[in-house]
């Protein structure tokens, strides 16, 4: 009978070799294998791990730092943690490496030591966008895609912030941007940054479907996982996942030539074109993931040369409209068989949030009888079936926003019990 072979593991990423290696190829570590007992052959019982009770734990705050950009830091909850890890997707062009310089020089010039790593630009095109955003820190850059050496130089390097840009860059047991590549690098690096106390950000590629290309299992070992999208003219970075904070927080930001600006009022920003006195127009106090803000629903309805009229929708759920429209013709007699609809959230955002249903009720009945919404009026609640006006999450955040935002007049479940009550005091 064949006696069972020995195996040497790296007590650092698990990576096996059939002989004792002076430096992982997986991970780069050195002196890191231990002889693995072979299989088939009996292990000792291992000893059973330590047991804590809840009221043994220290409760305390984790420590962060802040990122200099007061958005990112908004959605973060408050900054960046020592040894957490971050991805950040987007599309190509969206401002993620715009994003990351700024950070970079940020937090360099508040005493920190930052390294960045290009992986998809030469260090004269990362200077030259440099010099664009007027970025005055020395950043430290590495311009390599194999694994070891990454890790090598920061091992070398001890950074508090290191950024990846991107981690489908990095070879590692295949080709780069392969789902073995991705998967390793990033286990590789979360590990290092969990051991070394420093906060790592990585930067992913998305899927037509937006969301971050490569095995599943990157979005599940990081502690943060960051959106940038486009909104019209602004760019909005919102949380999918935050082990440190609220999922669904958002930051919005504005692309101008000197790189990303904050918005700090984003209902200033998205009602700054709004028409006045104008049919079809009313103002909805949304919830955009964790963030109130004053959006305005436009709608248009127009006579139908086809049997069967248009519904069209943007930026709104499509079959909410479908159902709003549904409950003015039936509980209110709008006839609206003969006209098109169309429903527009103005400025490029895509918010699906029921307290919007008020609003789009407002403007589609504006927009067929002829008649402006009342000046100075902010909307908000969900529309039942029956024609009633219900509650909506947050309802005392989004009236907060409204007055901040300039309105003087609130239509909500608090003082319209349904849509007829508040049809009424909007056009009065």
């Amino acid at each position: 009978m064949a006696r069972p072979r020995a195996a040497y593991r790296c007590v650092e990423c698990g990576y096996k070799a059939p002989k004792p290696l002076g430096r992982c190829p997986s991970c780069g570590a050195w002196g890191s294998f231990t002889l693995e007992e072979p299989e088939g052959a009996p292990r000792p019982a291992a000893a059973p791990a330590k047991r804590l009770r809840l009221r043994e734990v220290e409760a305390a705050a984790e420590p962060r730092f802040s990122s200099g950009v007061a958005e990112l830091d908004r959605v973060l909850g408050g900054g960046f943690v020592p040894g957490a890890a971050l991805l950040i997707g987007g599309e190509p062009g969206v401002g993620k490496s715009t994003l990351l310089l700024q950070v970079a020089d940020s937090v360099q010039r508040a005493g920190r030591r930052v390294v960045y790593v290009a992986g998809e630009e030469s260090p004269r095109q990362v200077k030259m966008r440099a010099e664009r955003l007027g970025v005055e820190a020395d950043l430290e850059l590495i311009k390599d895609t194999e694994l070891e050496a990454v890790m090598a130089a920061l091992e070398e390097a001890r950074p508090q912030l290191a950024l990846v840009d991107s981690i489908q860059t990095l070879e590692s047991e295949g080709v780069p941007g392969s789902l073995v590549a991705v998967r390793n690098a990033t286990q590789t690096l979360v590990r290092w940054a969990k051991r070394s106390g420093a906060t790592l950000v990585l930067v992913g590629h998305v899927t037509k479907e937006g969301t971050v290309a490569g095995p599943k299992v990157i979005e599940h070992v990081v502690d943060a996982t960051l959106y940038l999208e486009t909104a019209g003219v602004y760019r909005v970075l919102r949380s999918a996942k935050n082990r440190f904070g609220a999922v669904g927080e958002v930051g919005v930001f504005r692309m101008e030539s000197g790189g990303l600006v904050g918005v700090p009022n984003p209902s200033e920003a998205f009602l700054a074109e709004r028409p006045l006195g104008v049919p079809g127009s009313a103002v909805g106090l949304a919830l955009y993931g964790e963030r109130a803000i004053a959006l305005e629903v436009q709608a248009l309805a127009a006579k139908s040369p086809y049997a069967a009229p248009k519904r069209v929708a943007q930026g709104v759920d499509a079959r909410r409209v479908d159902v709003i429209l549904a409950v003015l013709e039936r509980r209110l007699g709008l006839k609206l068989g003969h006209l098109d609809v169309y429903v527009n959230l103005a400025g490029g955002l895509r918010v699906n949030d029921p307290g919007l249903d008020l609003a789009v009720a407002l403007a589609v009945y504006s927009a067929v009888i002829g008649r402006p919404v009342r000046g100075e009026t902010a909307a908000v609640g969900e529309i039942g079936l029956a024609g009633e006006v219900r509650s909506v999450n947050a309802l005392e955040a989004r009236l907060k926003e409204g007055e901040r935002a300039g309105f003087k007049h609130f239509l909500h479940p608090k003082t319209a019990r349904n849509l007829e009550e508040a049809l009424r005091e909007a056009f009065q």
